[in-house]
């Protein structure tokens, strides 16, 4: 037996390591540790989760997530790179909102094990709460597409494969079945609990009732007597109701009513009438109404006023100044393509019969088809037989694009405000939509817009003509060489065959100074600037930030001036000023709209980040009723370029081709902007159907022809001026008193004369200061001449070179 016993202890020895494991259990202080160790990681993640949404880490941490290694990338993340790393991982590409519910299964799991409660209850909590974060996700998914750190990029692709299989409703459906079955099952709800919550809520309510019937009692029973009096057939009915509901009531009311002679109905009558009298007889209100106001005649002279002047002088004109200038004409324009759009009888049969032979190899059967052969791309209405899901064509995009051997096929399913599908097929020989043709068109000349914009043709070959003022900013972005430079090109153009100059300016951003100089020569025609600035055409990007605030500054005096008008937007107050009903001399004026066009965004937040966004926003938010106007254009749609507060206030979009779905998600919420072919094949959309155009094309000589055209002529004497922004750095008080000084001032500037350095983080190092009085010692020392002027990023100069210096220029101020 002793010999048994040596060799299974042995063999135990021996044992493969695989099965050592699976027999190990952790003991009570591992439990402990493990426990301590997963709260401690879900209160981490919990701040990482949480951080990731206050700070906006889906805008400012993205792009570093991927370059973690590197240690002089800086995260947002309360966190730092981990939680980051963690918050990207988990929230955005795993669950959205609903990975908070994965803290609370780490904790509850440590508690468990650190706690050494029974596992059963847990595998329950674990099953739920995952069942719940898979529905919550694909909810969020559902609702917010357009926010897709909501639901996750894991809730989002459950959503888009739920529809492509079983369509918006059915999504839906299952969405709340998947509720039914968490509330049933986990929350336990039954009819029985509703029925119940119903009944204790009308026992309350009866309650209620109940602690009121005394009063009700005691009215109820004077009434009834009066109705005694007057009808004699109405006494069983008053018995009864007295037996059953005022019996409590009859001793106290013995003393107040012993006969019906008693009872006068004459005293209770008149008190009813009289309160019924106030409310039905109102002649005060008619008469406050009548005594009003002797101001309103001031108006109605004032009117008068007006219109005298209008019968002795008309209508005030903006375009008085520049009266005899002249729009430029259509010939300065090129003709590229003479004879339409040219149809191809062959090639519109070929792909016919490819489209209904790829489908039918699909069972697919198709009622109907017609085609539309637009500039660049032919669309195909096909209406599928009964019974035929949307989303099994729609699946076959790729699968049809194969059969056609096209460069992008784009399916629309179904055609807004048709019962047919739409397949675009690019033409193999497109047709160049020219300038001119657009610019001639009876839609673009008759157009009665503000500000219209005719951007091409569309697939039916309409002339697609939008007003800017409505929309009332708009957001270019597309991939580099796609036409976006060109279709900025267009809309300028539009406006100057449009507008007059003296109803239109335009701030022009080119970062590249390269795609705009050629508005060069329309300064003073139609181009705003700051003052003292030698070229309108901003191409230095320190110079942007100044720009936009200056903007922001004639936003916030044109809405002085609407209020001051009594008028809600700038047609109201420019038709208020031709009728000649605002003074001048009060410092009305006629309010030009303002565009501004920014060429490249990218740059511009690159280089000078959250000081160019700022106004941005703050002008896209506010300044659409006051005549401004943004045109944003980028080559890089990226979700830190183009944030959500931008996107929030840029409804109208244009998407030229882009290279992956996810830009094109980015630019328009949608995919598409992928399928396009180039050459100025654009999406627009402006928050409902997206169109397909074909932007017409303008050349650089053609645009140089029509400024020199303009520029030829009489021109104001300056461009339009903006108002001048004087930033915090700039705007300091210099003449200061020398009592006013702090008692630190003489300590503060021997180190800055010791270091050479006018900083004021050095003062608070120094001196141990807060911000606020190390910046105000530093403005002291200015004022006093010991340090230079503020130079943007740079330490301000020092005056003094050494303290024997500074002590001499103590000692002067004192004598």
């Amino acid at each position: 037996m002793a010999k048994t016993t040596k060799k299974e202890t042995v063999d135990k020895k021996n044992a493969p390591k695989t099965e050592n494991l699976k027999s190990w259990r952790p003991n009570k202080q591992q439990r402990f540790v493990l426990g301590c160790l997963l709260v401690l990681f879900s209160i981490a993640l919990l701040v990482a989760f949480i951080s990731f949404y206050v700070n906006g880490q889906w805008q400012t941490d993205q792009s570093a997530v991927s370059e973690l290694g590197d240690r002089s990338e800086v995260v947002q993340n309360w966190l730092g790179k981990f939680g980051a790393y963690m918050a990207d991982l988990i929230v955005y590409r795993g669950f959205g909102l609903a990975s908070f519910v994965l803290v609370r299964l780490f904790f509850l799991t440590g508690l468990f094990l650190a706690l050494e409660m029974s596992t059963k209850r847990l595998k329950s909590i674990w099953f739920w709460d995952l069942f719940a974060i898979i529905v919550v996700s694909v909810l969020f998914g559902f609702f917010a597409t357009s926010a897709p750190e909501l639901g996750g990029t894991i809730g989002y692709e459950l959503n888009l494969f739920l529809q492509d299989y079983i369509g918006k409703t059915g999504t839906l459906l299952s969405l709340l079945f998947g509720l039914i079955i968490y509330l049933i099952f986990k929350i336990k709800l039954s009819p029985e609990k509703i029925q119940s919550y119903f009944d204790s809520t009308k026992k309350e309510f009866k309650s209620e009732l109940g602690s009121l019937k005394p009063q009700q009692a005691e009215s109820a029973y004077n009434l009834e007597e009066f109705a005694i009096e007057e009808d004699p057939e109405l006494d069983n009915i008053h018995l009864k109701t007295e037996d059953t509901q005022f019996e409590i009531n009859k001793e106290a009311l013995k003393p107040t009513i012993n006969h019906s002679s008693e009872i006068d109905l004459n005293p209770v009558v008149k008190p009813l009438q009289m309160d019924i009298k106030p409310a039905t007889v109102a002649p005060v209100v008619h008469t406050e109404e009548f005594v009003v106001e002797k101001p309103e005649e001031e108006d109605i002279i004032e009117e008068n006023l007006a219109s005298r002047l209008v019968a002795d002088f008309g209508l005030f004109d903006p375009t008085l100044d520049l009266s005899n200038y002249k729009f430029p004409t259509i010939d300065l324009l090129k003709e590229y393509s003479t004879g339409g759009i040219t149809i191809n009888q062959e090639e519109l049969e070929e792909n016919k019969n490819k489209i209904v032979d790829t489908l039918r190899n699909y069972k697919i059967e198709i009622a109907q088809i017609k085609a539309t052969v637009g500039p660049s791309v032919t669309l195909y209405e096909i209406v599928p037989e009964a019974g035929i899901r949307i989303s099994k064509i729609k699946s076959l995009e790729d699968d049809i694009a194969l059969s056609l051997s096209a460069l992008g096929i784009r399916i629309i399913a179904p055609i807004p405000g048709k019962g047919t599908i739409g397949i675009e097929v690019p033409n193999k020989n497109p047709t160049m939509v020219s300038m001119k043709s657009v610019i001639g068109s009876a839609k673009f000349q008759e157009a009665e817009m503000e500000l219209p914009i005719a951007l091409g043709k569309t697939i039916s070959n309409e002339t697609f003509v939008v007003d800017l003022a409505k929309m009332p900013h708009l957001l270019m972005a597309g991939a580099t060489g796609q036409g976006k430079s060109v279709g900025l090109n267009a809309v300028l153009t539009s406006l100057l065959y449009k507008k007059h100059p003296a109803e239109v300016k335009f701030v022009l951003v080119d970062p590249k100074k390269v795609e705009l100089t050629l508005f060069n020569k329309i300064e003073r025609h139609y181009l705003a600037k700051l003052p003292d600035t030698e070229d309108a055409i901003i191409t230095d990007n320190a110079k942007v930030v100044n720009t936009l605030n200056s903007l922001c500054v004639e936003m916030d005096n044109r809405y002085s001036l609407l209020k001051d008008a009594m008028v809600r937007n700038i047609k109201e107050y420019n038709e208020k000023f031709r009728a000649r009903k605002l003074n001048p001399e009060a410092g009305h004026r006629f309010l030009p709209y303002i565009i501004l066009v920014v060429d490249e965004f990218a740059d511009l937040i690159m280089t000078a980040g959250k000081e160019v966004e700022i106004p941005i926003a703050r002008l896209a938010q506010l300044a659409r009723a006051i005549g401004i106007h943004l045109i944003i254009a980028t080559q890089r749609p990226s979700v830190n370029v183009i944030t959500g507060l931008i996107k929030a206030n840029f409804p109208a979009r244009i998407a030229f081709r882009v290279t992956s779905k996810i830009d094109s998600r980015t630019i328009l919420d949608t995919q598409g902007a992928d399928q396009l072919i180039g050459r100025g094949d654009l999406l627009y959309t402006n928050g409902n159907d997206v169109v397909r155009v074909q932007c017409a094309f303008i050349d650089t000589p053609e645009v140089e022809k029509i400024t020199d055209f303009i520029g030829s002529q009489k021109a104001y004497a300056t461009a339009y001026l903006l108002p001048e922004f004087v930033g915090e750095e700039t705007g300091i008080n210099l003449d200061m008193d020398i009592s006013e000084r702090d008692t630190l001032f003489r300590e503060a500037a021997e180190i800055i004369v010791n270091a050479q350095q006018g900083s004021a983080s050095l003062l608070q190092r120094k001196l141990k200061l807060g911000y606020n009085r190390a910046g105000r010692l530093i403005d002291q020392l200015e004022a006093a001449g010991i340090v230079g002027p503020f130079e943007g990023s740079k330490a301000r100069s020092v005056n003094i070179s050494d303290l024997s210096a500074l002590d001499q220029f103590f000692n002067n101020e004192q004598n």
